[in-house]
Formats: C-alpha cells, sequence, structure tokens
C-alpha cells in the first residue's frame, strides 16, 4: 500500500509551494533573542552554527542543534534566542520588518549583505525561510502539525542545507525561484520523516492511507476529486460494500467519505478561486460541482461565507489562507 499512500499524500504535500518566500542568513552573538511576531503561517530555522532555543507563546521551549530543523506553524508568535531567559532585544514584524523593542528600525543598519543580517562575526548562524503564502489544500496536513516541530536533518538532506545557505549568498538570475525551490525540498522532506516516524501522531487520514480499503478510496478522490462519486461508486471500486467503506472510512480517517470529499473539493475551489482569471462557474466545473450555484450553496454551508466573499478577503489578504467557519 505504500504507492497508494505515497501518491495521496502527494497532493497534500504540494500544498506547501514557496513563491517569494523571505529567506535570511543571521549571525549573532550572545546574549541574542528575536522575537518574530510577521504571523507567516510557517516558517522553518536551521542553525548551520551554534545552538538555539524556541520559546512558543503557549508551550515549553525547545533546544534546537546543528544537524536539526524546525518548523513553526503560525500565525502565533514565538522567540527564538540562544538561552529561554534571554530577554527579547528585536521584533520582526510582518513584511519582515525589523525593529529594536524599543520601535528603531534595524533592518538596513544590521545588514551584511545578499540575505545576511545581524553581527560581523558571531558564534551562531541561523538560516531561516519563511512562508508568504499557504495554499488551502495544505490545510489538513499543516493543521496536524504541532505549533513547533523539530527534525534531526537525515544524512542525504544534509547536503540540501548546504546548498541553501551556499544560494542565500548569491544573487544571480532566477536565484529567488532556485532558493523556494530548495526550501520546498527541505520542508517536504521534513514533513515526510515526520509522518513516517512510528509514535510521532501521525494524523489518523495518513495512517489510514496503508489500510487497503480506505488507502484505495482516498487514492481515488484525490486522483479524480470532480468525478461524480458516491459512496457506493468508491466502495465498487475498492472492492467492498457500500456499508463496509462507510464505517471503515469513518472509522479510520474520522468523517465520513463524503465529508471528507467536499473539505478536498471545497480546498481546491479556494486555492482555484485566489486566481486572477478564475469565475466560480469555471472553478465549480474543475473541482465537481455542476454549477456555481451548488459550489456557492456547499462553500457557503461548509466554510461560512460565499466564493465572492472570500475572493475579497483574500484579495486583502494575498500571504495566508482565510480561516472557515467550521
Amino acid at each position: 500500500m505504500s504507492t497508494l499512500a505515497d501518491d495521496t499524500l502527494t497532493g497534500l504535500l504540494d500544498g506547501p509551494r514557496a513563491r517569494g518566500a523571505f529567506l535570511l542568513r543571521s549571525i549573532l552573538n550572545p546574549p541574542w533573542s528575536i522575537r518574530i511576531e510577521d504571523r507567516a503561517p510557517l516558517s522553518l530555522v536551521i542553525p548551520a552554527q551554534g545552538d538555539a532555543w524556541i520559546v512558543p507563546d503557549h508551550g515549553d521551549p525547545v533546544q534546537l542543534h546543528p544537524g536539526e530543523v524546525a518548523i513553526m506553524r503560525g500565525p502565533t508568535p514565538y522567540t527564538i534566542a540562544d538561552d529561554p531567559a534571554t530577554v527579547p532585544q528585536v521584533i520582526i514584524y510582518p513584511g519582515q520588518r525589523c525593529v529594536t523593542i524599543d520601535g528603531e528600525d534595524i533592518g538596513e543598519s544590521r545588514s551584511l549583505g545578499v540575505r545576511t543580517w545581524g553581527n560581523n562575526e558571531g558564534s551562531a548562524v541561523m538560516l531561516s525561510g519563511t512562508y508568504q503564502m499557504q495554499r488551502e489544500i495544505g490545510q489538513r496536513l499543516f493543521g496536524a502539525l504541532p505549533p513547533v516541530l523539530v527534525r534531526p536533518i537525515d544524512a542525504g538532506d544534509s547536503a540540501l542545507v548546504a546548498l541553501l545557505e551556499g544560494e542565500m549568498l548569491k544573487q544571480e538570475p532566477g536565484q529567488e525561484l532556485v532558493l523556494d525551490r530548495i526550501l520546498d525540498l527541505v520542508l517536504v522532506s521534513v514533513l515526510r520523516a515526520w509522518l513516517a516516524s512510528p509514535g510521532v501522531g501521525a494524523p489518523a487520514w495518513y495512517r489510514a492511507q496503508h489500510d487497503p480499503v480506505v488507502g484505495a478510496a482516498l487514492q481515488l478522490v484525490h486522483t479524480e476529486p470532480a468525478h461524480p462519486w458516491t459512496v457506493a461508486t468508491l466502495a465498487a471500486r475498492a472492492g467492498v460494500s457500500r456499508a463496509a467503506l462507510a464505517r471503515r472510512f469513518t472509522a479510520l480517517v474520522g468523517e465520513p467519505p463524503m465529508n471528507y470529499l467536499t473539505s478536498l473539493r471545497l480546498a481546491l475551489a479556494a486555492d482555484l478561486l485566489r486566481e486572477s482569471n478564475a469565475t466560480i462557474g469555471s472553478v465549480a466545473r474543475k473541482v465537481g460541482y455542476s454549477s456555481s450555484f451548488a459550489l456557492s450553496t456547499a462553500f457557503k454551508r461548509v466554510r461560512g461565507m460565499s466564493p465572492q466573499e472570500y475572493i475579497r478577503q483574500a484579495a486583502t489578504n494575498p500571504g495566508s489562507p482565510i480561516a472557515a467557519v467550521s
């Protein structure tokens, strides 16, 4: 069943796609402490040299060593420091505006060249990548993450981190695209390893992908979300009765198959609605609804707003997904 699970997971891992991600190499001397209030949906921190502590607003501090990567799920603020007791000296706000605790803007004064910031010399070197946009299709995956996830970098991925640091210091044509793709590879590698590790609390929908019946149904809806699926047609393709699929799917995934399909379709629709040339009718057809009215009705019922309202809010909040009313 590994092939089915991998194929289904691919659609969710496609959600974290960097586009103009903010990347920074920070050189720091102790005592140092940086308060992060940028409301980014997802951030990565990799210590290239020296240790660090991630101090969430709620929860225990987590130590971070070279050879590890930390993923922070936003938009909740957190602090990164040389020691949990060090008082923040710098605050980073949305737009990566960097100020002292007294409000003095120091972004330019601390610049050390291409994507490098801090002190001329330091005992700690931190690589950070901040995602500016998070697609709706990845919400099921991101929602399963803890607020702070620290994972070791696999031996095979250490070259990726070295490549990321080297590319961060360059300023060549297409550099932003190169950095986005490397950052994506690091993120997906960490997420995939976390999901595959036993005892880490992987979400029910991920574990369900390894079931021969439910995994087959999940692959079908992720591969062809616009198909007019019913529980009966899914059951027939999976080789079981309608009642058996409904019972097994709900038990393993945590919701009935048609609820899961609706959530998937509406997440896909939300991403498509952000595109400038999209119409509600064209989006409806792409995700399996017969008309713009049918999509609008489902969107309003499940997400608490109409597609038109979603489009207006997306236009004013282009850097993050719009929260749905559950």
